[in-house]
């Protein structure tokens, strides 16, 4: 029973990373483009996630720390330049 239901959500979080796809191509704006590219890193953790249970392994667990703070600095960074145009700041003295 459960690998049918991961089987299943594998299949939604594959339909949602296409969905995703779709909206970074589409998209009408970036911040729909950010939005979409923080969707399929959490889409992508919830599928890595459901293959190490379906394996019964603990090895990708370390993938999907990487791949959490990856989307996370990824998503905060656009956000970040979408708001004030930089990523980083710089103070100019004088």
């Amino acid at each position: 029973m459960i690998k049918i239901m991961l089987g299943v959500s594998l299949t939604l979080f594959s339909v949602a990373i296409a969905i995703s796809l779709y909206r970074i191509i589409k998209g009408p704006s970036l911040p729909d483009r950010v939005i979409a590219m923080d969707m399929i890193g959490v889409n992508l953790i919830s599928g890595i996630a459901a293959v190490s249970i379906l394996l019964r392994t603990k090895a990708y667990l370390e993938v999907i720390l990487v791949l959490g703070l990856l989307a996370f600095i990824s998503t905060i960074s656009l956000s970040r330049f979408i708001e004030r145009g930089v990523i980083i700041e710089r103070k100019r003295s004088g």
